[in-house]
C-alpha cells in the first residue's frame, strides 16, 4: 500500500530527529520553524506550507521532492 506523502513526511521527520537524538523543539529552532508546526507535520495534522518544506529540506540536505517522494529513502 502507498503511502501519502504527509504519511512519509511525519516518519522521516520523526526518525530525523531520532538519529540526531534531538527534540522537537531542537529540531524545529535548528529548522526555523516552529514546534507547533513540526509537531503538526509529526502527527499527520494539516498540510504545511511549501516555505516550511524548504526549510526543513535545507536543515535535511536534501530537496523538497526528496522529502516528499513516497519512493525514496532519504
Amino acid at each position: 500500500r502507498k503511502m501519502t506523502e504527509n504519511v512519509v513526511l511525519a516518519e522521516r521527520l520523526i526518525s530525523a530527529r531520532n538519529n540526531s537524538q534531538e527534540t522537537q523543539i531542537v529540531f524545529s529552532e535548528k529548522c526555523g520553524i516552529s514546534t507547533k508546526t513540526l509537531s503538526n507535520m509529526e502527527n499527520i495534522m494539516g498540510d504545511p506550507r511549501l516555505s516550511t518544506l524548504q526549510k526543513i529540506a535545507a536543515y535535511l540536505g536534501c530537496t523538497v521532492s526528496e522529502l516528499l517522494d513516497t519512493n525514496a529513502e532519504v
